[in-house]
């Protein structure tokens, strides 16, 4: 049956102008705009050959998914598929979103093959951000079909429920089951989709559609982890693939973090894929589900436990490294540090053999040479390399940089404070300078420009923190973005410590809060509908400065550390934009902790 919204797209191929085959494409779209850029062919008659791009934001590195392009024009791909996350969205802004769209657009007018739209959470997120999808591309979810293969292309945010929450609705499934009944001769199925959903709970209908799957032959390509994998599930292959400038450590192949995109070659036998890293191209096993078991499930098998010191200038400390080796084969850890003129350090060994299911512990024995104050160490940088040493097949190698520095230890003192920001109770309280500032030099005029101190307590109630800010130029806007004008945030992990200690960043929300402020008076607050717990604020504002104090409640932190809990990891900084410079400067008390410079144990308070 001919289906009246059928775009019947028929190219013709030319050699000294004789036609060849004709490769005849079906595209079913009721709307006028359409989820690609064009449809000019970029074929081979006698090849078909296809490019895979990832997920570009969640953390976009400049200048990674350009290079990306690039590259592929070097390879001239008939066309280029997507799987998500173009755009950082994330907000209602329209102006915003244009922008986005618009730069994003730049990125892919210079691709000389088609490009086909793929939504991820970061271009669908709520009903502003959806509608300017419709208006820009008419539709979130479609299919074709070309040289007798089917791509699939869904949306696993119909329901806007955002990141690790994807679903498939009962109306995008019934357009699957007849788009799938009505192709069910083609030689095989594609299906292109943002969040990996089989790895996802409550997805409404995925699990139905992975049942009409099942007797096809079919491949599934997703992004949304940045981290690659491999499964063959469903008498299919399923791939997670990592990113193409998205937010990642890149920390290898191990952890299957790498920039990539995927050379697909479509053959009787299924699609032949190629990752093209930006240095290499490595097939598709890559990453298997037996190298994700041995590495990228389990932690980093090396660590350094923090150490702290009630002394501002120790003269000798000690610090333990825990080498957890929770394979059966043997592993073998190699240990490289740099020499520091202030801090002298030592291992009692540089190469650790570990057997299988064993724990190896050592000191790191540590010596003030400069007599120093601890605030002044720098931090030190250990790298790990670790190899799996394996009798039948390759040795797996891989390595991390390790951070370190000891710490002061932090207490916590009890003291009733009355949220008020007039700071009249902290007149005995120890005050914490926040020192680590990032941004260009000559947008910070010093601390009469902007400076941050704060005191922390806490009683049976609450966990108590009070703000000295010096800013000699508030930027507030009512209607801008929250990320666009002057803003503290607080971070708070109450975890026991070997937990938080090891914080880098991830499970907020979950694990622990951020909880970002601005000057507005309306909803001030970033997500504050979202946070687990209810803040109580009070602010003071003056012409150069401002008094905050702010309180969060007991119950949650026994809710993560126990009734008994005996420590927390605090986390206070702030973003200052001025009128009259170019770019903002951070002031952090340590490095955040999902951030390269991050130290694992900073920031944490112990109860007296």
């Amino acid at each position: 049956m001919k289906l009246p919204s059928i775009l019947l797209i028929t190219l013709l191929t030319s050699f000294t102008g004789i036609a060849q085959d004709k490769p005849t494409i079906y595209i079913d779209i009721p709307t006028n705009q359409k989820p690609w850029n064009h449809i000019e062919w970029n074929n081979d008659s006698e090849k078909f050959q296809f490019a895979i791009v990832t997920d570009r934001t969640g953390g976009h590195r400049p200048g990674v998914f350009p290079t990306g392009i690039k590259k592929l024009n070097l390879l001239q791909p008939e066309f280029v598929m997507s799987v998500g996350d173009l755009i950082e969205g994330y907000t209602k802004d329209t102006v915003r979103l244009n922008r986005e769209w618009n730069e994003f657009k730049s990125f892919i007018e210079p691709l000389d093959a088609p490009f086909f739209y793929v939504p991820g959470n970061h271009d669908i997120t709520n009903k502003v951000m959806e509608e300017k999808w419709k208006e820009l591309f008419g539709v979130s979810y479609y299919h074709f079909v070309y040289k007798d293969v089917l791509f699939l292309c869904l949306n696993s945010e119909d329901n806007l429920r955002g990141s690790g929450r994807g679903t498939i609705d009962d109306k995008q499934y019934e357009y699957i089951k007849k788009t799938l009944e009505e192709n069910e001769e083609v030689k095989w199925t594609l299906v292109f989709v943002h969040q990996p959903l089989w790895v996802q709970e409550n997805t409404k209908r995925w699990k139905d559609v992975e049942q009409l799957l099942s007797n096809r032959n079919h491949n599934v390509f997703a992004g949304h982890y940045h981290r690659y994998w491999k499964t063959e599930r469903n008498n299919g292959k399923y791939f997670a693939l990592a990113t193409t400038g998205g937010g990642s450590p890149l920390r290898g192949k191990a952890y299957g973090e790498f920039d990539h995109v995927v050379w697909a070659t479509m053959t009787d036998e299924g699609p032949i894929l190629a990752n093209l890293f930006l240095d290499g191209i490595w097939d598709e096993n890559v990453v298997t589900e037996e190298l994700v078991e041995l590495v990228r499930n389990r932690p980093f098998p090396v660590r350094i436990e923090p150490a702290y010191s009630s002394e501002e200038k120790p003269e000798k400390m000690e610090a333990e490294m825990r080498i957890i080796n929770d394979s059966d084969v043997q592993m073998h850890v190699d240990l490289k540090g740099q020499s520091d003129n202030i801090l002298f350090y030592q291992f009692e060994n540089n190469s650790i053999i570990v057997e299988p299911n064993d724990v190896a512990t050592q000191k790191i024995r540590l010596s003030n040479a400069g007599n120093q104050a601890l605030d002044n160490f720098s931090t030190l940088n250990i790298t790990a390399d670790v190899t799996y040493k394996f009798e039948n097949k390759p040795n797996v190698s891989f390595s991390s940089d390790l951070k370190f520095k000891p710490l002061f230890k932090n207490i916590l003192n009890k003291t009733k404070v009355k949220i008020d920001g007039k700071l009249k109770e902290w007149g005995d309280a120890t005050w914490h300078v926040a020192k680590d500032m990032e941004g260009a030099p000559f947008d910070f005029d010093g601390p009469d420009d902007c400076s941050l101190t704060f005191a922390t307590a806490y009683d049976d109630e609450n966990f108590y923190v009070a703000v000295k800010l010096i800013d000699n130029d508030f930027v507030v806007s009512e209607e801008g973005h929250y990320w666009e004008q002057d803003a503290i945030v607080l971070r708070l992990d109450a975890r026991p410590s070997h937990l938080s200690a090891f914080n880098m960043g991830q499970g907020r929300g979950k694990d622990w809060i951020s909880y970002l402020r601005t000057f507005k008076k309306n909803n001030p607050v970033v997500g504050e509908e979202y946070l687990p717990l209810k803040v109580k604020a009070a602010t003071e504002m003056f012409n150069n400065g401002s008094q905050m104090e702010f309180a969060f409640p007991m119950e949650y932190i026994k809710k993560m550390g126990g009734e008994n809990w005996s420590n927390l990891r605090f986390g206070i900084g702030y973003f200052d934009h001025d009128n009259d410079d170019e770019n903002e400067t951070t002031h952090f008390w340590f490095p955040t902790w999902n951030g390269s410079k991050d130290v694992p144990g900073s920031g944490m308070f112990f109860k007296e």
